[in-house]
């Protein structure tokens, strides 16, 4: 009979407890909504300062107007990297002016393994591989960059200066005018598209 009466007030205690949590559940105030994580903030306000950058940069009156506008879509292109993508992308870029083009191309390598959506590991992947002579995977890095970032007017120099050194004169011309399409007060551009326009009409001789 004891052994019982303990089991039973035993059971009403869980019984309690339980009760109690369970109103105390409903009574709670409700969950204040979490603040957006400040990461997508930021790049959401990157992409819309780069969509006007690249509208001022398609109607800058001249050179110099434009290379400001050019500047801060580099920079910004660079903020977007992460911590540890900034190291390597540097190192990279030291690696590059020690012409350790293969070193280099393992840290572009790292850094777009690291963050897929980086367009600038991408380019500058394919600058490293083009200097090692690997002009196809070259080719194929540049190729990710635009699909990451169309408007790259970067990979598209840096295609066609592989596109002329191949001998590709239509093809380099071709990714040269798609570049300037976007950035039309490019420094030095005039001469460049008067040179490859006359490569151009050669090769088709």
């Amino acid at each position: 009979m004891l052994r019982a009466m303990r089991a039973f007030l035993a059971t009403s205690s869980l019984l309690g407890l339980l009760l109690a949590g369970s109103a105390m559940a409903q009574n709670a105030p409700a969950t204040p909504p979490q603040p957006r994580p400040a990461e997508p903030r930021a790049a959401e306000a990157r992409k819309a300062e780069l969509d006007k950058l690249f509208q001022a940069l398609a109607t800058a009156p001249d050179e110099a107007s434009a290379s400001l506008v050019d500047s801060r879509i580099r920079a910004l292109w660079t903020q977007a990297a992460s911590p540890a993508v900034t190291l390597l992308m540097r190192r990279g870029l030291r690696n590059m002016e020690a012409e350790a083009f293969d070193e280099a191309a393992e840290d572009f390598q790292a850094a777009a393994v690291l963050q897929e959506d980086y367009a600038d590991a991408q380019v500058l992947l394919g600058r490293a591989l083009s200097r090692m002579g690997e002009t196809r995977e070259a080719a194929l890095a540049l190729q990710r960059a635009l699909v990451l970032e169309p408007r790259h007017y970067g990979a598209l120099l840096t295609l066609s200066a592989m596109q002329e050194e191949a001998n590709d004169f239509k093809g380099a011309l071709k990714s040269l005018e798609a570049a300037l399409a976007i950035y039309p007060k490019m420094p030095n551009a005039e001469q460049r598209l008067r040179d490859l326009t006359r490569k151009a009409i050669g090769e088709a001789m």
